[in-house]
């Protein structure tokens, strides 16, 4: 397992715990303690155990708290849960199933599109869903300092045909605001950057990740800021979250949703028009609905193409065009997603 679950990478030291940092640092890290949690019967801990072996369970309690008590087939619980299916290699499915390692700059910077480079800023984070594309990513090789992320950047000031910076991870807003808007800084002084877009999962798993400071590095830089997060059920999607968003959005923040078409999880008509009409309510576009990237012990979500364009199907006479995600898949070496439907 390379992915991190150090409450260290989100405190710096010295510093005051904050509140969404005690969050973390109360997450639940065990499939016992998750389902007792939970209430659900011990058979589920017991066979949740090997799964957890290899990826381990990080459950924050605010995300905890919206998970139905007593309710195995939660479609929360169900992220988040380790199942005995995950240690069962199946043909297909690999390590680096999107070839992340072929669109390696250099240590912490993918370019796989036009236009656009990713930072890989952290390994952390707030919560590690069992379909994660990057459960085996090498996270230990990404840069760790802020001389390596100044090394990182000179290869994009060194492409005048990058126009927006991606931070993804693990997920940058585990990072303390002060190192991020110190790299914010360094990405905005490079003249040919004008966008700065943000994927991020912690607003959802917990609201309080969205502080003052955070907004502030966003909106006060000269790169038009774009944050899209990632719900995959209406349920994710509660009062608090809601608030969270809209200060974001009050603050002149553009922001999108991905989710992932996922077995057991949203994988109806109904679970997809809950979802796109909650998340038009509180300000968020659904933006893409990916196919399941095929990473090794992931197996169990998949939802076959054909199955998942039936749904986009039946969205598109249901609700309004701006509310039906592009149905979309990563395909290694393609010059963009590919539209599925």
């Amino acid at each position: 397992m390379t992915i991190l679950t150090s409450f260290s990478a989100s405190v710096r030291p010295g510093s005051a715990e904050t509140a969404w940092q005690a969050d973390l640092r109360q997450a639940v890290r065990s499939s016992a303690e998750l389902c007792c949690r939970l209430e659900l019967p011990q058979e589920w801990a017991l066979a949740a155990g090997g799964g957890a072996a290899e990826f381990a369970v990080f459950v924050p309690p605010s995300y905890l708290g919206r998970i139905r008590r007593g309710d195995p087939h939660d479609p929360l619980l169900r992220q988040v849960l380790p199942v005995e299916a995950e240690t069962v290699a199946v043909d297909g499915f690999s390590r680096d199933p999107v070839n992340d390692a072929a669109a390696t700059l250099q240590a912490g910077v993918l370019q796989k599109y036009a236009g656009r480079a990713l930072l890989v800023t952290t390994g952390a984070c707030a919560v590690h869903c069992r379909y994660c594309f990057r459960r085996h990513f090498p996270y230990d090789d990404s840069p760790h300092s802020e001389a390596a992320w100044d090394r990182a950047l000179v290869s994009i000031a060194a492409d005048e045909t990058i126009h927006e910076v991606i931070l993804s991870g693990g997920d940058p807003l585990m990072l303390v605001d002060a190192r991020l808007a110190s790299l914010v800084e360094k990405i905005a002084a490079i003249s040919h950057v004008v966008r700065l877009r943000v994927h991020t999962r912690l607003p959802i798993m917990i609201p309080s990740r969205v502080t003052s400071e955070l907004i502030d590095w966003l909106t006060t830089s000269r790169l038009t800021p774009v944050m899209v997060i990632h719900a995959n059920h209406a349920q994710e999607l509660d009062d608090e979250v809601a608030g969270a968003l809209a200060r974001l959005q009050q603050a002149g923040v553009m922001l999108l949703n991905q989710a992932v078409l996922l077995r057991g999880v949203n994988d109806s008509v109904n679970a997809q028009a809950e979802l796109s009409e909650r998340l038009i309510v509180i300000g968020v576009a659904p933006y893409y609905l990916h196919q399941l990237d095929r990473v090794a012990g992931a197996a169990h979500f998949e939802v076959p193409i054909e199955e998942g364009r039936k749904i986009i199907t039946a969205l598109r006479a249901r609700l309004p065009g701006y509310a039906v995600p592009r149905y979309v898949q990563e395909v290694a070496g393609q010059p963009n997603k590919v539209i599925l439907a």
